[in-house]
């Protein structure tokens, strides 16, 4: 068992949802957030509902590459080594190419690539000195094809993130007698803090709490990849990847 889990971004959202829920099948959690107010909020509440979790909490801008570092090796003091390291701080920020958002956009690509190399990089490091561990990269179905609009940016970047998991898990398969896996996840629509404010109805939307449950699901099995929920977003997966871009205009 994969005993003591780090989650970036874990102040809401799936970061959030998915710290209640390993900490219900009995996970020590390391938390990390800009936010440490509602990490410590988190922390009570969790430690009301299961008194024998430890839980750590720790303030980390992930752009503070040097702080990536240096927090990961203090949560890995704290619970005596991280055994899962859940790669999940992101942003959604952006604007349609071209249209005076370049300042949105780039820090898009800051947040959700150059500091997920850094949390990656810090991860690795800690795996690779104990020969065990598991490194978890939450990508995005948007990853599948380039998409337009105010998401060309984001979809890049969680393509961008995939392709970097997909690269440490072919590292691993050159190296013998160790324990780390690499899990890359492709949420769907699930319900969480950086959707909230859209207005229109968005298909497909499942709840937090459902659609963190088919992501932990598939991070305790330690799949290579997996589209969470699967169903619809694994077959859709498939369609967004190699239907012409008309059609995924129109699905999207």
């Amino acid at each position: 068992m994969r005993k003591n889990i780090l989650i970036t971004g874990a102040s809401s959202g799936l970061g959030a949802e998915m710290a209640r829920q390993f900490a219900a099948k009995g996970h020590h959690l390391a938390l990390t957030a800009r936010r440490v107010e509602k990490l410590q909020e988190l922390r009570a509440e969790i430690n009301m509902a299961h008194p024998d979790i430890h839980v750590v909490v720790h303030a980390l801008d992930v752009n503070d590459h040097d702080a990536v570092f240096a927090v990961v090796e203090q949560c890995a003091d704290d619970l005596g080594g991280l055994d899962r390291i859940v790669v999940n701080a992101g942003l959604g920020k952006g604007g349609r190419i071209g249209t005076g958002k370049f300042h949105a956009n780039r820090e898009t690509v800051e947040t959700n690539i150059v500091a997920a190399l850094a949390q990656c990089e810090a991860a690795m490091g800690h795996f690779y000195e104990r020969g065990a561990g598991h490194l978890v990269v939450v990508s995005s179905m948007s990853a599948m094809r380039g998409l337009p609009g105010s998401v060309t940016t984001y979809a890049a970047t969680k393509a961008a993130v995939a392709h970097l998991a997909e690269g440490i898990r072919m590292d691993l398969m050159k190296r013998k007698g160790h324990d780390i896996a690499v899990t890359t996840l492709f949420p769907g629509y699930i319900a969480s803090e950086m959707n909230e404010g859209v207005e229109q109805e968005v298909k497909l939307m499942v709840d937090t709490e459902t659609g963190v449950r088919s992501m932990v699901k598939a991070i305790d099995k330690e799949v290579g990849d997996a589209a969470v929920p699967g169903w619809p977003w694994a077959p859709l997966g498939q369609v967004m990847k190699h239907a012409p871009l008309g059609i995924v205009r129109r699905l999207i």
